[in-house]
């Protein structure tokens, strides 16, 4: 048996808002072969043998779809100073892409060329979470990380970091 909630949703996101985070942008292909991408602060390893990734997608988000069916997406990681990149994926972006250069590793899954290191998926498992979607990932490629800082999120918004 469950306990009574005893705080608010705000105060819950509060609370998970004092986790600082790193920022990625999540690509795939769809059906048609037009790339889908979506802004998360949800990503973590899962296993180096073999080589696991997760990302949480809310059933809302606007690609929800594309991605709940996708069998391959790329994690973009993101460094320092590209807030824009973050900005243009996290908001409904029917085609985000113009003017990007991106590139494919193994899956065909878009890699943006300035992404601070990316890692390209197959999808290995998908589990329903409560209002996410969990897609694991088994790593076929990687692009190897450049010497930059890591975009973060902090309390609702972007931070650097203090050396």
């Amino acid at each position: 048996m469950h306990g009574e909630q005893i705080f608010s949703a705000d105060e819950f996101r509060g609370a998970l808002g004092a986790f600082a985070t790193g920022i990625a942008v999540v690509t795939t292909r769809d059906g048609t072969g037009r790339g889908r991408a979506i802004t998360v602060n949800s990503f973590s390893s899962v296993s180096l043998d073999p080589p696991l990734i997760l990302f949480c997608l809310g059933k809302e988000a606007f690609h929800y779809e594309g991605f709940a069916e996708a069998e391959a997406f790329a994690v973009n990681l993101l460094a320092a100073g590209q807030e824009a990149l973050s900005n243009r994926f996290a908001s409904e972006a029917e085609d985000g892409f113009e003017d990007l250069e991106t590139e494919s590793l193994a899956t065909g899954s878009p890699v943006f060329r300035e992404s601070l290191a990316a890692l390209d998926c197959r999808r290995e498992a998908a589990h329903e979470a409560g209002d996410h979607l969990i897609l694991i990932g088994r790593v076929a490629a990687l692009k190897a990380p450049r010497a930059a800082d890591p975009l973060l999120y902090f309390r609702g918004g972007y931070a650097g970091l203090t050396r």
